[in-house]
């Protein structure tokens, strides 16, 4: 059996501009994770994720990258990383950074100099084309889109060109096809390895090819988004098999590849099986939207796909089973609040605890996302001028335009789904007016529920939500049942129930029965094929056990310890 430092972690992604502002600017930073490594450790995490915090001009939050070897002034200075990096290293705690390849700001040194002129050594570093004439009028290369809305492409006065550019204007797209690009970026990566880091989330990996530049069909919109235009196409494995024989192989660094864009679990198994030689494992968002949020704009009226989701998560699990490893996670940066997007207003804490025992006790690496272990939920947008991400505004203006006269329909469908849900700042104590996280106006609003959901409240209180993630990951890492939880067999029962989610963990030593419940009402389920020896953990005070049936309560959630009756 294959094992790795990263199988026995937990991981925590933290969000820096948002989880705690140290020098009361309004803007998170890096001392301010400094600060809270105590939190950190008391939660049990022994890795965290740390979203970019090189130099940027801020139009993506830090993942339009600028500099790759500086800081951003709002987030601190090299000797903040270095300081940060040895304290968690003493606590036991690896850092992982998100490694952005496939572009860069627009500010970034090579880019000004690509624009500059054609014939610019560092021309070729980027995508560029002269764009086709229809009907006498010069255009776009492609009517591709960009993932935030508009064209694919942006037109260049400099030089009267294109460069492609699948994110933000101010994010133009790296040219892959130059191998000086590829000596560049491994560079960065050695220079932060050789810093101390452990690894890297890789961001947007599954887009480093493109496909030949046709239009797509346009199915009556100007620029459609046809993912498969450069999404997993056939030299994104090539760039990462050399990544991996230059860099990650020689390291033995972590590396997390985020592969959207309709990615399959066979595109999964080509980027992270153990044969692969290119990634340790890879983020999918298969499981992010079994729900109806797309026909919704009250999210009281959310209902969760539940035996889609439970297929979902079957599906990788199966395939990776022997092949590969998984991690695992329900949200991040990008998606909506766990508590609001899967949880159940009229019971917040059974069914966020239940959620999190769900994932925590699969076979893979667990990650939370920060906010996540307290119930931290959607914030409450009425106007757009709430939003800060560029792709919620384009959401909120692309709703708009399908129905003029309804600006709060297209602002609560927005909001429902907007990245900045996940981003207001991280919610430490009740006082008055931004949540402990500052003293200063932060640059997000904080969600007005603060008071209510907040780290001092979980803190003081046994039978919070933090205190039950903190008994997973001691169950994970510190019982006497870590091996079977970490390197079990995962193996789902009954997947065609509508309301249960139930899986059994194995090894030599141990079967563990995991058993959720998604239902707002209670549900019976036979345990007569089960002997029960013991139970590890649940979300409420006391099991109803009948004869050999087992009386779930709304979204109760429970692990027992079984024997399984022949």
């Amino acid at each position: 059996m294959v094992k790795k430092w990263w199988m026995e972690s937990v991981g925590y992604q933290i969000y820096p501009k948002s989880f705690k502002d140290s020098n009361n600017d309004g803007i998170g930073d890096l001392n301010g994770i400094y600060e809270k490594l105590d939190y950190l450790k008391d939660l049990g995490v022994n890795l965290i994720w740390i979203c970019p915090f090189y130099d940027s001009p801020m139009d993506d939050n830090g993942y339009d990258v600028r500099n790759f070897f500086d800081v951003a002034k709002e987030f601190g200075t090299m000797d903040d990383v270095k300081k940060l990096i040895l304290k968690a290293h003493e606590y036991g705690i690896k850092i992982i950074l998100d490694f952005v390849l496939n572009h860069t700001s627009d500010e970034h040194p090579w880019f000004i100099e690509s624009k500059s002129s054609k014939d610019n050594p560092y021309r070729d570093y980027y995508i560029w084309h002269e764009g086709t004439i229809v009907d006498g009028v010069k255009r776009e290369p492609t009517n591709w889109g960009s993932f935030f809305g508009g064209s694919a492409w942006n037109y260049d006065e400099t030089t009267e060109s294109y460069y492609m550019k699948i994110f933000s204007n101010k994010m133009p797209d790296l040219n892959w096809s130059n191998e000086k690009v590829h000596q560049e970026m491994i560079d960065v990566a050695n220079t932060w390895l050789d810093l101390g880091i452990d690894g890297f989330r890789i961001d947007a990996v599954s887009h480093l090819d493109r496909a030949p530049f046709e239009d797509t069909a346009s199915n009556g919109e100007k620029y459609p988004l046809d993912w498969y235009k450069f999404s997993n196409l056939p030299k994104v494995h090539d760039y990462l098999k050399k990544l991996n024989k230059e860099v990650f192989s020689k390291r033995n660094c972590l590396t997390i590849g985020e592969v959207g864009g309709a990615a399959s679990i066979e595109e999964g198994i080509k980027y992270a099986s153990y044969e692969s030689n290119e990634l340790s494992m890879v983020f999918n968002f298969d499981h992010n939207w079994c729900n109806n949020m797309y026909d919704i704009t009250n999210s009281k009226k959310l209902k969760v796909h539940v035996k889609d989701l439970k297929k979902v998560f079957n599906n990788w699990q199966e395939a990776f089973k022997d092949i590969g490893w998984l991690p695992l996670n329900w949200l991040n940066h990008d998606q909506p609040r766990l508590a609001s997007h899967y949880g159940n207003y009229k019971y917040p804490l059974q069914s966020t605890k239940m959620l999190a025992t769900a994932l925590h006790m699969m076979r893979g690496t667990p990650f939370i996302y920060q906010g996540e272990e307290i119930g931290m939920t959607n914030y409450p947008f009425e106007d757009v001028s709430e939003f800060n991400d560029i792709s919620s505004k384009a959401n909120y203006h692309y709703h708009l335009e399908k129905e003029p006269d309804n600006p709060v329909k297209a602002i609560k469908k927005a909001g429902l789904r907007s990245r900045d849900n996940a981003r207001t700042p991280m919610q430490w104590t009740n006082e008055s007016p931004y949540a402990g996280f500052s003293d200063t106006k932060p640059w997000l609003a904080v969600n007005p529920n603060y008071k209510k959901i907040n780290v001092e409240k979980n803190l003081n209180d046994p039978n919070s939500l933090f205190h039950h993630y903190q008994k997973l990951i001691e169950l994970r890492t510190k019982s006497i049942y870590k091996d079977v939880i970490v390197y079990g067999s995962y193996k789902i029962i009954d997947l065609e129930h509508e309301e249960l989610y139930i899986y059994l963990r194995k090894n030599k030593d141990h079967t563990l029965l995991i058993i959720n419940s998604f239902s707002q009402k209670k549900v019976k389920y036979s345990l007569s094929n089960y002997e029960i020896l013991d139970q590890l953990i649940s979300n409420y005070p006391k099991t109803t056990l009948k004869n050999d049936d087992i009386v779930l309560k709304p979204f109760e959630s429970i692990v027992f310890k079984v024997k399984e009756k022949l």
